[in-house]
C-alpha cells in the first residue's frame, strides 16, 4: 500500500488526472491513474473508465480506462488515530440564511408547488498542512461501509468523499439501486426510531423510481424499509433490483435515476429549478453521481457498472502558494410538509461535523 500511496503523490505532483476508491466493505483500494491531462467525457455510456458526473448538465467527465494505468492495492492496517471531538461553533449568519431557505421549500410543497425538495448548504473552512493521503486514509478508516473516493483533475479540482448511497449497480443487464432518505444521528445505546416525515420521505423516493422505471426494466423486486448506519448517521434504506430490457440502455436507466429525489426532490424537475433558483451557490458535483463504468468482468463480453451519488463530500482548494488550503464542505436535507426549519439546520450540522472529523477540525 505504501507503493500505491507514492504512486498518488508522483502522480498529483505531475498534475495528471486520478481517482482513488474503496467499495463499503471492501479490503481492496482500486486507482486509475490517466496518462495525460486531457479533459475525456462519457458521451453515450459504451466507454470504460471512472465516470465522475456533476449534478446539474451533461459534462460527465471520463477517467478512460485506455488512457490510465489502474492500480490495486490490498488495505493494510493503519496508525491508530485521535478522533477528536468537534465542538461545533454555530454561525448564526449561515443558520438564519438555510432556516429561510426550508422555510421557502415548505411554503412551497403548501401550495402543491412541490411534493419534497432537498435543499442544500455550502461551509467553506481554512485547512493548515493538508496532507491528501493521511486524509484519505482517515476516510476510509472512519467510513468502512461507505463508497470512499479521492478524484483529481487540474482542469477540474480535488474532490473527496465517503457516500452512503449506490445510484446503480449493474451486470450486463441485471440492475440494483436503492432508495436512500431520512437522517438521524446514531445513541448506541438507543435504538433507531423514525418519525412520520421521515418514513414519508422514504415513500417518495422509493415510490419515484419504481414509477419512472417501469417503461425501461422488469422483473422488479423491493425490500422492506430498514435503517442504515453511514459512521455516526442513520438513514432509511430500500433495495431495489430487477433487469434492464433489451431495447433499453445504461445511459437512460441513469437519466431517469439522477438526479434521484433524495438529492433534488420531487416533482424532479421542477424541484430542480427551485434548487437553482434559491440555494444562492453552484453544487458542482456535490449530489452528482461517480464510479466504475462498463468495467470488464471475468467471464468474457461481461460489462460491469457501480456508480454512487456524490454525498458526504468536499471539494479541497489549494492556493497556488501551497500556504492556504479552503475545504467546501456540502450537507443537504430533505424537505416536506412536516419539515421544521431548526431541526433541518441541526441535521445539516451533524452532516458537517462527519466531514470534520477527518479533516482533525476540533
Amino acid at each position: 500500500m505504501i507503493d500505491f500511496f507514492i504512486k498518488v503523490k508522483q502522480q498529483k505532483a505531475q498534475n495528471l488526472p486520478f481517482v482513488l476508491y474503496r467499495k463499503p466493505n471492501d479490503i481492496k483500494l482500486a486507482g486509475f491513474f490517466q496518462n495525460n491531462d486531457h479533459l475525456y467525457f462519457a458521451e453515450n455510456f459504451e466507454e470504460s473508465g471512472f465516470v465522475f458526473a456533476p449534478f446539474e448538465g451533461s459534462q460527465m467527465i471520463l477517467i478512460p480506462k485506455n488512457e490510465s494505468v489502474k492500480w490495486e492495492s490490498l488495505i493494510t492496517s493503519f496508525k491508530e488515530t485521535q478522533v477528536s471531538v468537534f465542538k461545533d461553533s454555530e454561525d448564526s449568519k449561515a443558520k438564519e440564511h438555510f432556516e429561510n431557505l426550508v422555510q421557502k421549500g415548505i411554503d412551497a410543497i403548501a401550495k402543491g408547488t412541490l411534493k419534497k425538495v432537498v435543499l442544500s448548504r455550502e461551509e467553506i473552512v481554512d485547512l493548515s498542512n493538508f496532507d491528501l493521503v493521511s486524509i484519505f486514509e482517515k476516510l476510509i478508516q472512519s467510513y468502512p461501509t461507505a463508497f470512499c473516493y479521492c478524484w483529481f483533475h487540474p482542469k477540474i479540482g480535488l474532490w473527496m468523499g465517503a457516500t452512503p448511497e449506490r445510484l446503480l449497480k449493474a451486470k450486463n443487464k441485471k440492475f440494483y439501486t436503492m432508495a436512500l432518505a431520512g437522517t438521524q444521528k446514531i445513541n448506541n445505546e438507543a435504538e433507531v426510531v423514525w418519525e412520520k416525515k421521515e418514513m414519508e420521505e422514504q415513500q417518495f423516493v422509493t415510490d419515484f423510481i419504481l414509477n419512472n422505471l417501469k417503461s425501461l426494466t422488469s422483473e422488479v423486486a423491493i425490500s422492506s424499509p430498514y435503517t442504515l448506519q453511514a459512521g455516526t448517521l442513520a438513514h432509511i434504506k430500500t433495495d431495489i433490483e430487477g433487469i434492464i430490457k433489451e431495447n433499453s440502455s445504461l445511459k437512460q436507466v441513469v437519466s431517469i435515476l439522477h438526479p434521484t429525489p433524495a438529492v433534488c426532490g420531487l416533482p424532479k424537475e421542477t424541484a430542480k429549478d427551485f434548487i437553482l433558483e434559491n440555494e444562492g451557490y453552484n453544487r458542482e458535483y456535490y449530489t452528482g453521481f461517480l464510479g466504475e463504468l462498463n468495467k470488464e468482468g471475468f467471464k468474457k463480453k461481461e460489462l460491469k457498472s457501480d456508480l454512487y451519488v456524490n454525498l458526504r463530500c468536499m471539494q479541497i482548494k489549494i492556493s497556488s502558494k501551497l500556504t492556504k488550503t479552503k475545504v467546501h464542505l456540502y450537507m443537504g436535507c430533505g424537505i416536506t410538509k412536516d419539515s421544521i426549519p431548526e431541526k433541518e439546520w441541526r441535521e445539516s450540522v451533524n452532516k458537517s461535523i462527519t466531514m470534520k472529523k477527518v479533516l482533525d477540525l476540533g
